[in-house]
């Protein structure tokens, strides 16, 4: 269902890895469901499609551009990608 999605939308993104059937083979999707599952689906009533688009949306904004990542060293994604950029400029990269 990902991988024809990710195909109908013209994203330009391939898939690096054999699309995983079982849990355990892709721990970082999994750590992801049980967020988005735990923090945005199981604490809200969605009444229309309209409103479960907006909330999970809302969400995925948090998640992706302000909350803090442990991957990233406790920055945001945002921070991170700022202090990569200059960390690049100043190297002349």
């Amino acid at each position: 269902m990902l991988f024809a999605w990710l195909t109908s939308c013209d994203l330009n993104v391939s898939l690096r890895n054999k699309i995983s059937r079982k849990p355990v083979e892709n721990a970082y999707i999994e750590s992801f469901n049980g967020k988005l599952r735990d923090e945005c689906l199981n604490e809200n009533w969605f009444i229309t499609l309209k409103d479960a688009r907006e909330t999970i949306e809302a969400w995925r904004i948090d998640y992706n551009e302000f909350r803090p990542h442990s991957s990233l060293g406790d920055l945001s994604p945002v921070e991170y990608v700022n202090k990569t950029e200059k960390t690049l400029i100043h190297s002349g990269r």
